[in-house]
């Protein structure tokens, strides 16, 4: 009861800290504006954005292990003023979310996070399958596959999913964890409107971060370049 209840204080205190970072509105009113050109310069931005970030070590939690955070996510956008003209006037997409980890038997992990857009419509599910190669010991790095999808819902203009594939490596030094990956990421773009067609991205993804554990609390942070577009992330929460 203790970790859900401070996990929904973390949870309000992001989404109340995203809402004071947005400055404008990011819903996609003006679809109709834009070019297929330009339709398709916006798809890459936010496919880098919305697909699947793990902000988690390869190494697997084991069959009783959990991680619970809330995150903050700072996309820069490649494309802004297209954003701009299609009604969402944002250089930086804020994108706060609630992740949850669970470990399987076989160092298999799945996770799942949840996603609202402050001052928009946007709502954005992700699921993944994390799949430890290598369990790490004092000596070994771990090494593990990710498969993960993401999709939109709550944009009337705009319909979105993406899967990924991605392989990371993680090496454990007492409380901190860094770690590295690279992988593939494949979008699916759909203009709801007429004129435009349905876009879809493909982007080569690297990111590297680190995860730091204090016993009660667990901090991690995250940078990732997916295309053109780099994104900032932090989590706080537990992890055991």
């Amino acid at each position: 009861m203790f970790s859900k209840n401070v996990v929904q204080v973390l949870a309000a205190s992001l989404m109340c800290s995203a809402s004071a970072l947005a400055t404008a509105g990011t819903d996609f009113t003006q679809l109709k504006t834009l070019s297929q050109s330009e339709f398709g310069r916006l798809a890459t931005d936010f496919t880098s954005a919305a697909s699947y970030k793990g902000v988690t070590p390869a190494a697997a939690t084991g069959i009783t292990g959990f991680d619970l955070g809330a995150e903050l996510s700072f996309t820069q956008l490649a494309n802004s003023s297209v954003w701009k003209k299609a009604g969402a006037d944002v250089s930086t997409l804020i994108v706060p979310k609630l992740h949850v980890h669970k470990g399987l038997p076989f160092n298999i992990d799945i996770g799942a996070s949840l996603s609202a857009v402050p001052d928009s419509d946007i709502k954005l599910m992700g699921l993944e399958a994390r799949y430890s190669l290598l369990e790490g010991n004092v000596a070994l790095p771990a090494i593990a596959i990710r498969g993960a999808y993401s999709k939109l819902s709550g944009v009337s203009q705009l319909g979105f999913d993406s899967t990924s594939v991605e392989v990371l490596v993680s090496k454990g030094f007492v409380m901190f964890t860094p770690y590295i990956g690279a992988g593939k990421v494949w979008g699916s773009v759909t203009p709801n409107v007429n004129g435009l067609q349905k876009v879809s991205p493909t982007a080569n993804k690297v990111f590297a971060g680190v995860n730091a554990n204090f016993g009660l609390m667990n901090l991690a942070a995250e940078v990732d370049r997916t295309g053109d577009n780099d994104t900032v992330s932090v989590k706080l929460g537990f992890r055991w």
